[in-house]
């Protein structure tokens, strides 16, 4: 599964906005819109991605 389709997934089951989860994820507002227009995110981009996912967190204590 791509990192675009999990973060998608991530999207709508916890309903963030996708700038809220770039920020969240990797401090970087456009990356799902980035992500969504083709970029390639490198491995520890992604890591950091899963990473966010995997946690759960939704950005609410933030």
């Amino acid at each position: 599964m791509t990192v675009l389709r999990k973060v998608e997934q991530y999207l709508r089951r916890t309903e963030m906005p996708e700038t809220k989860f770039g920020r969240l994820a990797v401090r970087d507002p456009r990356l799902v819109r980035d992500l969504r227009n083709g970029r390639e995110p490198r491995p520890p981009m992604v890591a950091r991605i899963e990473a966010f996912i995997a946690a759960g967190q939704n950005g609410d204590a933030r």
